[in-house]
């Protein structure tokens, strides 16, 4: 793990409009190398508990993340994860990857992930900058919402150009 550079902690700053806590690294840089997704201490430096270890931070993604949530795409990426084995199962494997990852870190005494892994969609913030930081097969409810925000005009600008547009039963 390679420290963040000042000059991309000032960029996150900014992106964040606050001074960014616990930055171990930046996980993710877009196409048009700009930072967006940190990795976080699983702790803050004041001691408070930050299971988050992906955090998205480019204001590109995290708007639109907000458009597909307010869409009503955690509504019904939770529903397939009650009907499609496949797809629950995972789900979990992301979970369980997310929360051997941070506990390396330092485990928080919680199997607390974010998103509402491994039973159900809270936050495609929290999925987009998983799928973003590890890439494409990892997290597939991440990889989904990774593709349904390229489909906004973000490929090859905030996503990679070759991203998979995953067209899943239910994605579109």
């Amino acid at each position: 793990m390679t420290a963040p550079d000042p000059a991309d902690l000032a960029i996150v700053e900014q992106q964040l409009g606050r001074e960014p806590r616990g930055v171990l690294e930046i996980s993710y840089r877009t196409p048009d190398g700009q930072p967006a997704v940190v990795k976080t201490a699983p702790r803050l430096p004041d001691g408070t508990p930050f299971p988050t270890l992906y955090y998205l931070t480019d204001p590109r993604l995290t708007a639109v993340a907000s458009r597909l949530e307010s869409a009503g795409v955690m509504r019904d990426m939770s529903a397939r994860l009650l009907s499609d084995e496949e797809l629950a199962a995972g789900y979990r494997a992301a979970h369980q990857q997310y929360l051997a990852e941070r506990d390396e870190i330092e485990s928080l005494g919680t199997d607390f992930t974010g998103g509402g892994m491994p039973d159900r969609v809270k936050c495609l913030h929290v999925l987009i900058a998983h799928s973003l930081a590890k890439g494409p097969g990892v997290n597939p409810l991440g990889d989904e919402a990774v593709a349904l925000a390229a489909r906004e005009g973000l490929r090859g600008s905030a996503i990679p150009a070759d991203w998979p547009d995953l067209a899943a039963e239910g994605a579109e």
